[in-house]
């Protein structure tokens, strides 16, 4: 098996479990909270479920970078990020930059404390604008994988 085989495999398997993480916990996890656990309940439960993930997002998301700077690289696909025909790959590498930014800086800086404290003082419009940010995010996701998936076998 060549570098660029095994590249790829680790690439949709990272992608594959970030993403599916990012749909259970925004079609699943979230709305089974704001649906069946109390305020103060909920934002303990979100954080040691969600904390987990967490952590395993941060190492999907990081073998997913490094499989798709391998694969540029062996490929010298570089000029496929301006081609307007290959906008999957500029919609790759910024949902993987977005990821990576609120999962490496703005979440341990900025949100972990801003969710928790407003989650203490406004449970239900915390918990709403946090699944619509999730939704957003997933929707953006699953666009950009259709697109990468039909891109990089020809049909787009």
């Amino acid at each position: 098996m060549d570098t660029l085989t095994l590249a790829r495999a680790l690439h949709v398997l990272a992608v594959v479990h970030w993403i599916g993480g990012v749909a259970m916990v925004t079609l699943v996890l979230l709305p089974g909270l704001i649906r069946a656990v109390p305020g103060p309940e909920r934002l303990r439960l979100f954080e040691l479920i969600e904390g987990r993930f967490g952590a395993q997002a941060k190492l999907s998301t990081l073998l997913a970078g490094a499989s798709g700077l391998w694969m540029t690289w062996e490929l010298d696909a570089w000029g496929r990020f301006v081609d307007p025909a290959s906008w999957w790959m500029a919609a790759m590498l910024a949902v993987w930059a977005l990821f990576t930014v609120v999962l490496f800086i703005a979440e341990p800086l900025v949100l972990h404390r801003w969710f928790h404290a407003r989650s203490l003082h406004d449970p239900e419009g915390t918990f709403r604008l946090v699944l619509r940010f999730h939704r957003v995010l997933l929707a953006v996701s699953l666009v950009t994988v259709a697109g990468a998936v039909l891109g990089a076998h020809g049909a787009i």
